[in-house]
């Protein structure tokens, strides 16, 4: 349900997880999700302890990138550059390597090394023809720098080679290459010759309790990561009888 709203409505995603968290806080991927919803809310700090809360679960990886941005929100950008450095990148798949250099990029530029930035940047992934998942964003992160360093030529060449890979409409490149050529979107509508009725306001509904609806589902969520997500047991030990002690 996280993963669901996270996008269209991250205060809703955010609410549910802490519904999520209150009935399951010992799984894993509910630990997980309420990072993602807090981090989607700007609640760095507490999307930092809840990743790593399921990092020290499961003992991946993956959530190193997100983990160093996180530093980086909260004014901790040299944080973020060490944890670029460290041996878990070298554990990362491809997808996480160059989320780590988008991350690490970002914080040169929140240190005001811009040069750097652009610098970190370049890499294979970049020069490569092939378009990846990740293409879109690294590309796009690259133009930016270019602009922000007064490089608009350069800036332009890679905000349209970020069109190229963004078949899903995941930046605005289209926009930002638009404005550089001076390019202004007018809307075909104009609302002050529109002449439209006030829609009448709606009733009002009855209140309705959802609260019991959100833990039920989620604790129908819960049963099943339980199923994939199986907790180490505590080893039982069995209390001396005082009469042992001697």
């Amino acid at each position: 349900m996280v993963a669901r709203l996270i996008d269209e409505d991250p205060q809703g995603a955010y609410g549910y997880s802490k519904v999520a968290l209150r009935l399951a806080s010992r799984v894993a991927a509910v630990r997980e999700a309420a990072g993602f919803a807090a981090y989607a809310n700007q609640k760095y700090s507490e999307a930092l302890a809840e990743f790593r809360a399921a990092r020290r679960m499961t003992g991946n990886v993956d959530l190193w990138p997100v983990m160093a941005d996180c530093e980086r929100g909260l004014g901790r950008p040299e944080k973020a550059l060490d944890m670029a450095g460290a041996p878990e990148v070298h554990k990362l798949d491809k997808a996480g390597q160059v989320e780590m250099r988008l991350v690490a990029a970002g914080a040169r530029r929140d240190m005001g090394q811009l040069d750097a930035a652009i610098v970190t940047l370049q890499s294979p992934e970049l020069a490569s023809h092939s378009v990846q998942p990740w293409t879109a964003r690294l590309r796009y992160a690259y133009a930016d720098a270019l602009l922000a360093a007064e490089r608009e030529d350069e800036a332009r060449e890679w905000f349209a080679k970020a069109i190229e890979a963004d078949k899903d409409g995941s930046t605005d490149a289209s926009d930002r290459l638009a404005e550089l050529d001076g390019v202004e979107f007018v809307d075909a509508f104009d609302e002050t010759e529109t002449e439209t009725e006030p829609e009448p306001e709606p009733e009002a509904e009855p209140e309705v309790e959802v609260e019991s609806d959100v833990e039920a589902e989620v604790e129908r969520e819960v049963e099943s990561e339980r199923s994939h997500d199986v907790e180490p047991q505590e080893p039982s030990v069995e209390k001396a009888e005082d009469g042992d002690k001697d």
